[in-house]
């Protein structure tokens, strides 16, 4: 068996880690494949940087950890199926992803995590914020903790990528098949990871409606609050983007937040995205 060590070095901020020492452009074997998955649980996001991947290589490393969950409404990348582009072009004011979220939380079985390349990245700007859901969690008073883990929330993808949204006619080419954002989820408010133990907390502002059982109205100023809370500085790291760096993180344990911060330079980024299980 082969001996490749690589270094795992945590973030200045809450959560993420550097992984240093491996040329992902190789096949992992098991070993290698547990150490990162270790990573990921025990950080939430994981970095790599001057990764030189063909799209056969970026697909191959996300499929170590799960089949791969092909995103029906973005683009994908020229001749690969599995990997969605993430990108803006120089003269678009909107990009992908610019608010708080975690991916694919409106599918019935969300996606474990996704795999996110860059491709070209502009002079300046670009950078990625993550928050982690466990810290948010923690940070609750045991009042609120307990009315949490009793609710179930709906997760929805009509009012992001349905024909009607603004966020729709503002992508331009970048999103489509609107005709497929008909599906709703329930999910636990308060989850616990199913590999890593903790206790998440699991709503988002991109794709929450509303709790289950309680009207939007009546939900709006429990996940504003929460909102508001789990977005909170201390909660966070920030990711500036070089090409070749990847940054893959854990969607269950997560949001992450894309700076729109460039307008007028490109930014091309191919996502993988990793199917999950049921979160019950």
């Amino acid at each position: 068996m082969r001996n490749r060590h690589f270094e795992v070095s945590p973030t200045s901020g809450a959560l993420g880690a550097f992984i240093e020492g491996v040329d992902l452009s190789e096949p992992l074997d098991d070993d290698e494949v547990v150490k990162l998955r270790n990573a990921l649980n025990a950080h939430g996001v994981i970095f790599f940087r001057d990764q030189k991947l063909t799209p056969e290589q970026h697909i191959a490393f996300a499929e170590r950890f799960g089949p791969i969950d092909i995103n029906r409404f973005f683009k994908a990348a020229p001749g690969y199926p599995q990997i969605a582009e993430v990108r803006k072009e120089p003269e678009q004011k909107t990009n992908i992803g610019g608010g708080w979220h975690t991916d694919h939380s409106y599918d019935q079985i969300p996606a474990l995590g996704s795999v996110l390349l860059a491709r070209e990245t502009p002079t300046r700007g670009g950078d990625t914020v993550f928050a982690c859901m466990n810290r948010a969690y923690e940070a609750l008073s045991d009042g609120l903790k307990k009315t949490l883990e009793s609710l179930r929330a709906v997760h929805s993808s009509r009012h992001v990528f349905g024909a009607n949204s603004a966020y729709v006619k503002g992508a331009s080419d970048r999103l489509g098949n609107s005709e497929a954002a008909t599906q709703d989820a329930e999910h636990p408010v308060v989850l616990r990871h199913p590999e890593s133990g903790k206790k998440i907390l699991y709503v988002n502002s991109a794709f929450t409606t509303h709790f289950v059982d309680w009207t939007p109205q009546e939900s709006a100023p429990l996940l504003e609050y929460l909102y508001k809370h789990a977005a909170r500085a201390e909660f966070q790291c920030r990711f500036q983007w070089q090409e070749g760096s990847i940054a893959f993180w854990d969607n269950r344990s997560t949001w992450h937040y894309a700076v729109n911060d460039y307008h007028g330079e490109r930014r091309l980024m191919h996502r993988v995205t990793i199917a999950g299980g049921p979160l019950e």
